[in-house]
């Protein structure tokens, strides 16, 4: 017997105490910590690093082995590393060096490169009749993403796929430094990595200097403030090391005319991993809460490129967006950029950019409308969800793409209502009621038939899916229940008694590790509701028909963390502020703390390869997952904010 359970106090008592002494521990702020080795005979810096929140992160190298940071320079139509030219290498005051690069008989270059405080100040100047004869110059970042995922936050993706400054240089766990030109021109660059040799360069342009003129970058670190009226700002201390780590704009990596590939600037999985349009409303979720970005950086502005990206060219004719590569028949694919164009207008106001955008909009939600094929209001998947029909090389109805889930989905249709709600708002500010009308009442359908579908009496919440010959598919999933009462599908009182019961489930099945989340199914998966024939450690295929030899790996029952801002969120709600706060308070015990080499809590760079991906783990704390950074795992740290009425009303706005 649970004593928390007979007496509630002592529960409540013990969180308090617990919460007091994690405050006090992060009561206060210490400086960031910044690190640069230079090159003692050439112009190169082989060591860069930093810890924003002044921890021991910065003992790790950013930049790949046997690289470094370095110029480029172009002389007659030719490219040549810095290095290669005769260089004088000059020490003053300590920490500062100055490289004198011999360009030309007549023409040098001076790179001067001042640490101080946490920061870098970098100039650039020259001189001599010579250097006419240069015609290009490049600063090199070679970032070694196994590390940490390091991408670039710029003011601006241009539709050539160059990024424009100031950037922010995010380094997941690592933190963030502004990067700034003066004078502040119009400085581009790229992003290029390799998913498959696992880099990250980072090809910044800059102009020739010329005599008398002085080029300056300067890197500063970066710390948000927390956002406006949150009551626990020791909390946001801790979040605010990971909080950009599920912002991911891609490198450009792939043969671009492969799907699989990316583009530079949209946001993904992580810095060399897929673009999904399935999550693309976490991302803005996170960015509509996120305080304003130094230097004026428009983060709602990355939403947007994604969001246009999808609408543009992974969209079929019939409607339908494609999920990542050419896997289609996800109808969270087509729900989700439509919670994200409501999450870049309400964090924007930008009616312009809605206007031109509100057509296709309504293209890809006709479709949902279109998937409702019997009329009860649910929209049907195109899979089945019978029991065996998921065998590879499928892939199932949603993100959760190795669950055969299939035709009336639970999941799917709670983001499907969302993102109905989403549209009617948009549809009125555009002032357009028909149109308003119509979705509004699409949604009042769908919820009208929601919980009596999906409500499994013998357990008491909600089942996954309804197959299309009838049988109910119950996982015991945390987070079926818990998403449809963060989206007012179910009311408080009654999901109460649901996270109830699920409570005692995850007691009496003896799950313990709130460090790592919540899992997602509390049961082992059946053979047939897994995908089948798919090989592979750690992936959670089963061979036994019950499912319980790969029981707790990937989504067989695995932590995966970006559920839990869902089930801590829902608690609340329901007024079961304990055991939210219990959740929240080991989940950022762990990620404060770092449990990986890199530093990492839920991310230990990007692996590409299971089981040693960060980003699901077994019930034990085993890594189960591949990506090794998922951008999604860092969802739950909405979940400080999501905690407080004040800050759900804002996000969930349209469904109240």
């Amino acid at each position: 017997m649970n004593m928390n359970r007979r007496f509630p106090h002592l529960l409540l008592c013990n969180c308090a105490i617990l919460l007091g002494v994690f405050h006090q521990a992060l009561a206060a702020d210490t400086a960031p910590v910044f690190r640069l080795e230079t090159d003692p005979a050439h112009a190169r810096i082989p060591v860069l690093s930093w810890d924003t929140e002044g921890g021991d992160r910065a003992k790790m190298n950013l930049l790949r082995t046997d690289t470094a940071i370095g110029l480029r320079i172009k002389m007659n139509g030719q490219w040549r590393g810095g290095e290669t030219f005769a260089t004088q290498v000059e020490k003053a005051g300590g920490a500062e060096t100055c490289y004198r690069l011999a360009l030309a008989p007549d023409a040098e270059l001076t790179w001067r490169l001042q640490p101080s405080a946490g920061q870098l100040t970098m100039t650039f100047t020259a001189q001599g009749a010579g250097l006419s004869h240069v015609e290009g110059l490049e600063l090199e970042f070679p970032f070694d993403p196994r590390v940490a995922a390091t991408t670039l936050l710029p003011q601006v993706w241009d539709d050539e796929g160059n990024l424009h400054l100031p950037a922010i240089i995010s380094a997941p766990d690592f933190g963030q430094m502004l990067l700034q030109a003066t004078p502040q021109a119009d400085l581009k660059g790229r992003l290029i990595g390799s998913r498959a040799n696992h880099t990250v360069d980072f090809m910044m342009e800059l102009p020739v200097p010329r005599p008398a003129s002085v080029i300056t970058l300067s890197l500063e670190p970066v710390r948000l403030p927390g956002p406006d009226g949150l009551k626990d700002e020791a909390q946001w201390r801790a979040a605010r090391r990971g909080w950009f780590n599920i912002f991911q704009p891609s490198a450009q990596w792939g043969d671009q005319g492969n799907r699989f590939s990316a583009p530079p600037g949209i946001l993904a999985n992580n810095v060399v991993s897929d673009p999904v349009s399935c999550f693309i409303h976490l991302w803005a979720d996170q960015a509509l809460l996120t305080p304003p970005l130094p230097a004026g950086i428009p983060l709602s502005a990355l939403v947007r490129h994604t969001v246009d990206w999808w609408l543009d060219h992974r969209t079929k004719p019939t409607g339908e967006v494609i999920a990542y590569w050419d896997h289609a028949d996800m109808l969270d694919a087509n729900a989700s950029p439509l919670i994200s164009a409501w999450d870049y207008v309400e964090a924007t106001g930008d009616r312009a950019w809605l206007a031109r955008r509100i057509e296709r909009l309504e293209f890809i939600a006709e479709y949902l409308v279109r998937r409702d094929v019997d009329n009860d209001g649910l929209v049907e998947s195109t899979h089945s969800g019978n029991y065996g029909t998921l065998i590879e090389p499928m892939r199932g109805g949603s993100a959760w793409d190795t669950i055969n889930a299939g035709y009336k989905d639970a999941y799917c249709n709670a983001l499907i209502y969302r993102a109905f709600r989403c549209l009617a708002d948009l549809e009125k500010q555009m002032q357009r009621p028909e149109r308003q009308t119509h979705y509004a009442q699409r949604a009042d359908r769908l919820k009208s038939v929601y919980v009596k579908t999906f409500l499994n009496p013998k357990t008491g919440w909600l089942a996954w899916w309804k197959s299309e010959d009838g049988e109910v598919h119950d996982l015991s999933s945390p987070m079926i229940t818990s998403l449809a009462i963060c989206y007012g599908l179910v009311e408080p009182s009654q999901g109460r008694q649901m996270l109830d019961r699920l409570w005692s489930k995850i007691e009496a099945v003896g799950f313990k590790r709130f460090d790592l989340g919540v899992p997602l199914t509390l049961v082992p998966v059946r053979r047939g509701d897994y995908l089948m024939g798919l090989e592979g450690p750690g992936t959670g295929v089963p061979k036994k028909e019950d499912g319980s030899d790969a029981f707790g790996q990937y989504l067989n029952g695995g932590c995966c963390v970006s559920d839990a801002v869902y089930f801590i969120t829902a608690l609340h709600i329901t007024g079961e502020h304990a055991r939210g706060d219990r959740i929240l308070r080991a989940m950022l015990e762990r990620q404060e703390r770092g449990v990986f080499p890199n530093g990492g809590g839920f991310q230990n760079g990007v692996v590409n390869e299971g089981p040693r991906g960060a980003e699901f783990y077994t019930w034990d704390g085993q890594t189960t997952g591949y990506e090794g950074h998922l951008t999604y795992s860092f969802s739950f740290l909405q979940a400080i904010l999501l905690r407080e009425p004040a800050f759900r009303a804002r996000l969930f706005r349209p469904l109240q």
